[in-house]
């Protein structure tokens, strides 16, 4: 869980603008809904395109790993910095 304010979709798409197209461009085809990675830059809009593109190009982009060892890895490596996202 994440502890900085974040703002679900539906707030998001009332609201429209800038923020609602990041978060339409971003929704998680499986899931339906915006990484909450992605959601804790809801507040400050300028960042979130930058991440996206980052995360998406490590964790969706094909590539020798499959979804399975990225995430795996990603578990390890937050295990290691004792973070408990």
């Amino acid at each position: 869980m994440a502890w900085i304010r974040m703002l679900d979709e539906e707030e998001v798409a009332a609201r429209g603008g800038r923020l609602a197209r990041l978060y339409r461009g971003n929704t998680d085809p499986e899931h339906g809904t915006v990484d909450n990675v992605l959601k804790i830059h809801s507040l400050r809009p300028e960042t979130l395109d930058g991440h996206a593109r980052l995360y998406h190009s490590v964790m969706h982009d094909p590539g020798r790993l499959d979804a399975t060892d990225r995430e795996t890895l990603a578990v390890l490596v937050s295990a290691a910095n004792h973070c408990v996202y």
